[in-house]
């Protein structure tokens, strides 16, 4: 038997996967969306390699992972028969992380969080109904709180059906949740919501880009639109991945939802900014509030021009009402489950900002071995 996991050559998902495979014994399903195997597997060698020598990683595929070449948002994933099946027969549990993060694209939102979520539950009950289900996880996001100004939110005052959302991203993950609860009402399960994932505690490397960007952004600006002590939840990846296994290993976690956030330890924008100009060697910024509105007239403007500077705006414009909502998601639950509190945002910032700017904001990625032995047959079920 093994864990059905989607996602896992995204970044979170890569967190998932590694502590699995690294910290566990458990076999893997995992759900990859590519013609051949082998190229199924070159997916995962450059998800997985911020993780693994490959060495390791080609071992570990050998012995521990069976690929599952689907599309999310396709029916039963695009799979045959016969593979379906096996893979209805063969998951003991679900951790479900895939997930579209195109803020700005309701119709992406709609195809890849609500239709892709929907074969996910699909799949848990079938394997429910036929033999028994360990444990549902979803990976939702704090962002199903909606909108809110200078609070420190629970897990279970998080969801207010009445409050509006910032973007479709919030709006189809509050929904996907609703969809676990209603129809795997017989199902253990566990719902996991990250915060502003930002890096890794650990070390400086990172394939996620998007909102390093914006904080790039706003790091090199002089005058910041922002109130210095507003206080703004950033959580480490490895402290995510560590959290969302250590949690649906458990056979009988305390809670049903955990917030994986910093919570009332988050930082407030000053202490991050003053860290990163001490560590940096940059010049503080001055915090003028009353720009906001100015400045983000400006962020609109510069989001529709083109270079650098235009992506590294239109990336801010996406995240700047999770920048200025001062809402912090209390993190009790999964600080008591773990034993450890995530590390704070300024303690890594600085290593994170200089790895990505001398990488020019891209995973210098290494291609899969030349001496590897290298597969062409059609992605189905591979070897168990």
């Amino acid at each position: 038997m093994a864990i059905f996991v989607t996602g896992s050559t995204g970044y979170l998902g890569s967190y998932v996967v590694a502590g699995l495979l690294s910290g566990h014994r458990s076999k893997l399903n995992l759900l990859v969306r590519a013609k051949t195997e082998q190229e199924a597997r070159e997916r995962l060698w450059r998800s997985l390699q911020l993780h693994f020598e490959f060495p390791v990683f080609l071992e570990y595929l050998d012995t521990r992972v069976c690929i599952f070449g689907g599309d999310l948002t396709s029916e039963r994933f695009g799979l045959s028969d016969d593979d379906y099946s096996a893979l209805v027969e063969t998951t003991d549990s679900v951790i479900h992380c895939a997930a579209s993060l195109n803020r700005k694209s309701e119709k992406q939102c709609l195809n890849v969080n609500l239709r892709g979520t929907l074969e996910v539950i699909q799949l848990a009950r079938r394997a429910q109904d036929q033999h028994g289900l360990r444990r549902y996880s979803h990976v939702s996001t704090v962002a199903v709180a909606g909108k809110r100004k200078n609070q420190a939110v629970t897990e279970d005052e998080a969801i207010d059906w009445e409050r509006s959302d910032y973007d479709p991203y919030a709006r189809t993950k509050k929904f996907c949740e609703l969809m676990a609860n209603r129809l795997l009402p017989d199902v253990q399960k566990t719902i996991f919501r990250p915060a502003i994932v930002l890096g890794d505690s650990q070390r400086p490397e990172t394939s996620q880009f998007d909102m390093v960007q914006a904080v790039h952004f706003l790091a090199r600006i002089p005058v910041l639109p922002l109130r210095p002590y507003d206080r703004i939840d950033i959580v480490p990846a490895n402290y995510v991945g560590k959290a969302v296994v250590t949690i649906h290993q458990k056979d009988q976690p305390a809670h049903g939802i955990y917030h994986l956030s910093s919570g009332r330890g988050s930082q407030t924008y000053a202490e991050i900014t003053d860290a990163i100009a001490r560590v940096g060697g940059m010049r503080k910024p001055v915090y003028w509030p009353w720009m906001g509105g100015a400045f983000s007239q400006t962020v609109n403007w510069a989001a529709n021009r083109g270079g650098s500077v235009g992506h590294a705006a239109s990336r801010l414009k996406v995240f700047w009402p999770y920048l200025d909502w001062n809402t912090v998601f209390d993190n009790s639950r999964v600080v008591t489950e773990l034993g450890e509190a995530p590390a704070k945002f300024s303690s890594y910032a600085a290593g994170l900002l200089r790895f990505s700017r001398e990488n020019h904001f891209r995973y210098p990625a290494k291609p899969w071995p030349a001496n590897a032995s290298v597969e062409k047959t059609a992605v189905g079920r591979a070897r168990p």
